[in-house]
């Protein structure tokens, strides 16, 4: 890829992420604990340590991520059956509600600007899915 190619895909990363962050903010949560919130309803119950690597997130933020999210209600911590010292964290009936909402928008926020697209562009993007992913860190 060249550099002009790498700062235009970077601008429209940049653009889309802001977009789909206001959704997060509009639902009075950071970013980073929607995001949070989001892989514990995808993926959990996860341990905490699970969450921290998954969202590339250094022990502090996890644990202030995590503390806001349990005090809104939005997750459970319990005891890791397996390591007794380790948290494992559960969404909650009001995390599930908030994540399907949040999740709903952002949604709508993508379709909306895909149908900005030509037939020809849609089926473009599209066909980019996969590499998008890979591009992420999103496939195993």
């Amino acid at each position: 890829m060249e550099i002009d190619e790498a700062v235009r895909l970077r601008r429209a990363v940049v653009q889309l992420a802001r977009a789909l962050n206001v959704t997060a903010l509009e639902s009075g949560l950071t970013p980073t604990q929607a995001s949070v919130l989001g892989i514990i309803a995808i993926r959990g119950p996860l341990p905490v340590a699970e969450v921290a690597r998954v969202e590339r997130l250094n022990p502090s933020m996890t644990s202030r991520t995590v503390a806001a999210l349990h005090e809104r209600g939005l997750v459970k911590r319990s005891l890791d059956p397996s390591d007794r010292r380790a948290a494992v964290l559960e969404i909650t009936a009001a995390g599930r509600r908030l994540h399907t909402q949040v999740r709903a928008e952002r949604a709508s926020i993508m379709q909306r600007a895909a149908d900005q697209l030509s037939a020809q562009d849609h089926r473009r993007l599209v066909d980019a899915l996969g590499s998008l992913e890979t591009l992420a860190g999103l496939t195993d």
